[in-house]
C-alpha cells in the first residue's frame, strides 16, 4: 500500500500533457494538445489532451482520463502499479516492505513477468560489468562492435554467462516463481524439476516497450552456433507484432526531428545513435507489421527506411511498404552503399559525413519503387506493365486524395502515360480494396454468428434441462407468485433504468465537472446568507425531496464527491492563505513601477488612489482565477484518481465532452457559463422522472387491485407531474 500523502503527490506532481507526450507526439490546438490516438487505429488525431483540465479524451473510442488512468489503460497496470509508474517518473519516493517468498507467489503473472524481466535485465548487466567472464567475453565483443560505455548503459546491454542455470538459480533464489521463468521464456523446463538458461553464452539485447520495461531479450551467440540469434517468445507481455527495439529510447528524438528511421538489427540501432542519430529504431529482422506502424505513427508521420545497397537491401525496402503507405506516412528510402549495413557506415564514418548522404541519397518511395522495378523493362512491354501496375497500386494505397493526384501526375511525366488512365487504375485499385475488406468483415461477422449460434445452442440446452427439472413431481407444488412477482420487479427496473438513468447521468456530470464551483447563494434556517457550489445545491435539493441517485455508480461517485468537503476546505485554506502573500506581493511589485506626474496635488493624490486601487484589483483578480481554476479541478481529479475502478471510469467518461465545439462557435456561452440555469433544470428534469418512475409503478399495482388510496395516489402523481412539466416545458395531458 501507499500512504495517502504520497498518493497526493503524485497525483499532483503528475502533468497529463508531459505523461501522454511519452507515448503521442502531441500538438498544440488552441488551449489543448492534440495527437493520434494510441488506443484505437486512426490517422486522423482525435486524441485531445487538456492540460488546464489535466485529462485527455479521444472521440473516437471514448478512452482516457486522469494521468492515472491512461497509464493503467495504456500499459494495462493497476491502480497501484500506475501510481508506482507515475512515482518513479517523477522521482518520488515510495516506501514499500520487502515482499516475502510467498507475496512473490501471489502477485499478479503479467507483473511477475515484468518483475522477472527487470530482475534479469539487471541479472545480465551486472554479469557483463562485474564478473571476469563477462568482460573477457561479453565486454570484448561490445568494444570490437565499437559500442562505448554510454551506448552500453543507455541500452542496457549485458551478458548471460555459460553456466547452464546461471540465471535460472539467481531468480529462485529471489523468490521468483519457477513457472514463470518458463513463461516469460528466460529458462526452459528440464523435465526434471529444474530448469536451464535459454540466453546461457551470449550477449545480450533487452527489448523495451514504449513505457521503458523490459518485454523480451535478444541473444547473440558468439560461437559457431547455427543459430545467432535467438530472441524471447511471445508472452503475456511480449508480443513481436506490435514491439520495436529503439523506440523507447528514440521516441524523443523521431519527435523533435518530425522523422522516424527504420533499420534492421539491434547493432544497427546502437551505432546509428551513438553517431548521434538518435531517431532510429529496428524492425529486427521481420516484416512490419500494423501494430509497429502505429506505434510510429504517433510520433511522426515522416518514415525513411535505411538499408543495404545490395539485392536484400533492395527487397527489404519493399517488403510492409504499402502498409506505411497506406497509414499515411510519409515514406522515403535511403539504400547504402553495398559493402555497408547501417552499422558499419555508422561506425566508419563521420556524423557530419553520414548526414551529407542522407540528404543527397534520401529518395521518396515512389520515384525509388518507379526506379528499380523500370530498371531493365524499357524493351520489355509485358515486364513494364507488371512494373507499372505495382506502383499504381502503392499510390493507390494513399489515403489522401491529394497525394494520390500529385503521384499519379508524377508517374504521368515519368512513365509518358495518360494521367487519367492511371488516375482510373487507382480508383479500380481502391474499389477492389474495398471490396476484399468488406468481404473480411463479412466473413468475420459470420465467424462470430457461429460462435453466438454454439452460445445459443448451449442455452438452449440448459435451458431444456431447467424445463425438464421443473416438470418432475416435486415441482408440480410451486405457486405461480414469485413468477409474477420476478416479472413485475424486472418492469420495474426496466422503468428505473429507462426513466431515472438519463436525467441522473446529467446531474452527476455536473457534479463530476463543476462539484465545487460557486453557484449561488443560499438562505439557510438562521437567516445567514452563504455562497453555494453545485454540489451542495444538487444535495441540499435531494435531501429536501429525501431521493437518491438509483444509478449505482452514480451513488458511488456522488457519496464520494460528498466525502471530499472536508479535504476541499482544507485545500482552499491552504491555497487562499497562499494567494494572500501573492496578491500582497504583486500589489508592491505592480505599485512600485506606477509613475504618475501630475502638477496639481489634489489630482496627484487622486491619480495615485486611483492606480493603487487597479494595482489591487488586478492582484485580486489573478488570485481569483486561480480560486476558481481550483474549484473546478478539484472533483475532477479526485474522482478520476481514484482507486475504486467504477467511480474512476466512469468519472472520466462524464468528463470527455462528446465533441470538441467548432470554431464557429468559440463565442458561444460555455457550459460553466449557464450553470446557474443548467443545475436547477437538470433537477426539475430528474424530480419530473422519479414522478414518472412512481406512476409507472403506481399503475402496475392497481393492475391488480382497486385500492382506493392507490388511486387517490396516482392522482396526486399526475398533478405534480403537470406541475413539474410546466417548469421545464413539456406538455402533459392526464388521463381522466
Amino acid at each position: 500500500m501507499i500512504d495517502r500523502a504520497t498518493v497526493a503527490k503524485i497525483l499532483d506532481t503528475a502533468d497529463i500533457v508531459d505523461v501522454v507526450s511519452d507515448f503521442v507526439n502531441l500538438r498544440r490546438r488552441g488551449a489543448n494538445y492534440v495527437g493520434l490516438c494510441p488506443f484505437h487505429n486512426e490517422k486522423t488525431p482525435s486524441f485531445y489532451v487538456s492540460k488546464a483540465k489535466g485529462i485527455c479524451h479521444c472521440f473516437g473510442c471514448g478512452k482516457g482520463g486522469s494521468p492515472v488512468n491512461f497509464i493503467m489503460e495504456h500499459e494495462q497496470l493497476s491502480y497501484y502499479e500506475a501510481l508506482k509508474y507515475l512515482a518513479k517518473k517523477y522521482n518520488i519516493e515510495v516506501e514499500e516492505k520487502e515482499l516475502t517468498d510467498e507475496e512473490r507467489r501471489q502477485q499478479s503473472e503479467r507483473e511477475g513477468m515484468f518483475m522477472l524481466n527487470e530482475f534479469a535485465c539487471g541479472f545480465f548487466e551486472r554479469q557483463l560489468h562485474d564478473t571476469q567472464e563477462g568482460q573477457e567475453i561479453g565486454m570484448s565483443y561490445f568494444k570490437e562492435r565499437g559500442f562505448n560505455a554510454e551506448s552500453i548503459k543507455t541500452f542496457h546491454l549485458g551478458y548471460s554467462p555459460e553456466g547452464r542455470s546461471a540465471l535460472y538459480n539467481a531468480a529462485i533464489a529471489k523468490g521468483f516463481n519457477r513457472e514463470l521463468l518458463f513463461k516469460v521464456g528466460l529458462c526452459i523446463d528440464d523435465q526434471h524439476g529444474g530448469g536451464y538458461d535459454r540466453f546461457r553464452g551470449r550477449v545480450m539485447f533487452p527489448v523495451f516497450n514504449i513505457a521503458g520495461k523490459v518485454v523480451a531479450f535478444g541473444g547473440r551467440t558468439l560461437r559457431n552456433d547455427p543459430a545467432k540469434y535467438v530472441n524471447s517468445p511471445e508472452s503475456l507481455i511480449y508480443n513481436k507484432r506490435n514491439e520495436i527495439y529503439g523506440l523507447y529510447q528514440a521516441k524523443r528524438d523521431i519527435i523533435n526531428k518530425e522523422k522516424c528511421v527504420i533499420v534492421e538489427g539491434y547493432c544497427d540501432v546502437i551505432s546509428m545513435h551513438q553517431s548521434g542519430f538518435k531517431n532510429v529504431i529496428a524492425s529486427s529482422g521481420t516484416a512490419l507489421t500494423e501494430g509497429h506502424i502505429q506505434k510510429i505513427h504517433r510520433f511522426s508521420e515522416n518514415v525513411t527506411e535505411m538499408f543495404d545497397g545490395d539485392a536484400a537491401g533492395i527487397h527489404a525496402a519493399m517488403r510492409g511498404v504499402d502498409m506505411l503507405l497506406g497509414e499515411g506516412l510519409n515514406m522515403k528510402v535511403l539504400l547504402l552503399p553495398p559493402e555497408h549495413d547501417p552499422d558499419s557506415f555508422a561506425q566508419s564514418h563521420s556524423t557530419a559525413q553520414i548526414q551529407e548522404y542522407i540528404d543527397a541519397n534520401e529518395e521518396d518511395f515512389i520515384d525509388f519503387k518507379m526506379r528499380i522495378l523500370l530498371k531493365g523493362a524499357e524493351k520489355d512491354p509485358i515486364k513494364k506493365s507488371k512494373a507499372i501496375s505495382e506502383i499504381v497500386k502503392s499510390i493507390s494505397v494513399i489515403p489522401s486524395n491529394i497525394t494520390r493526384s500529385v503521384y499519379a501526375k508524377e508517374c504521368s511525366n515519368t512513365l509518358g502515360m495518360d494521367e487519367q488512365m492511371i488516375l482510373r487504375e487507382i480508383k479500380k485499385n481502391r474499389i477492389l480494396a474495398r471490396e476484399a475488406d468488406y468481404k473480411r468483415q463479412q466473413r468475420e461477422k459470420a465467424r462470430e454468428s457461429l460462435e453466438g449460434i454454439g452460445g445459443t445452442m448451449a442455452a438452449t440446452a440448459e435451458s431444456s434441462a431447467v424445463t425438464a427439472a421443473a416438470q418432475q413431481p416435486q415441482a408440480q407444488e410451486a405457486t405461480v407468485e414469485p413468477i409474477v412477482d420476478a416479472a413485475a420487479s424486472a418492469e420495474a427496473k426496466t422503468d428505473v433504468e429507462r426513466y431515472l438513468y438519463p436525467p441522473e447521468k446529467i446531474v452527476i456530470k455536473y457534479v463530476v465537472r463543476y462539484g465545487m464551483c460557486y453557484l449561488c447563494d443560499t438562505e439557510y434556517d438562521d437567516g445567514k446568507i452563504y455562497p453555494t457550489s453545485v454540489l451542495e445545491y444538487i444535495y441540499n435539493e435531494m435531501s429536501l425531496d429525501n431521493t437518491q441517485f438509483h444509478h449505482p455508480v452514480y451513488r458511488k461517485i456522488f457519496d464520494c464527491a460528498c466525502n471530499s468537503f472536508d479535504e476541499f476546505r482544507s485545500g482552499m485554506e491552504t491555497l487562499c492563505r497562499e494567494l494572500q502573500q501573492k496578491e500582497n506581493e504583486l500589489f508592491n511589485e505592480r505599485i512600485a513601477s506606477v509613475d504618475v506626474q501630475h502638477e496639481n496635488l489634489y489630482d496627484l493624490v487622486k491619480q495615485l488612489l486611483k492606480k493603487e486601487e487597479e494595482v489591487r484589483n488586478s492582484a485580486k483578480s489573478e488570485c481569483q482565477q486561480e480560486i476558481n481554476s481550483f474549484r473546478a479541478k478539484f472533483l475532477e481529479k479526485k474522482l478520476c484518481s481514484v482507486e475504486d475502478d467504477d467511480i474512476r471510469t466512469v468519472s472520466n467518461t462524464l468528463i470527455g465532452n462528446e465533441y470538441p465545439l467548432s470554431k464557429i462557435f468559440t463565442n458561444a456561452p460555455s457550459e460553466y457559463d449557464n450553470l446557474r440555469e443548467l443545475v436547477p433544470q437538470s433537477m426539475q428534469n430528474l424530480r419530473y422522472a422519479t414522478v414518472q418512475c412512481r406512476i409507472k409503478d403506481t399503475q402496475r399495482k392497481l393492475q391488480t387491485t382497486q385500492d382506493m388510496k392507490l388511486l387517490q395516489e396516482l392522482q396526486q402523481l399526475y398533478d405534480l407531474r403537470a406541475r413539474l412539466s410546466k417548469l421545464i416545458g413539456d406538455r402533459v395531458i392526464n388521463p381522466q
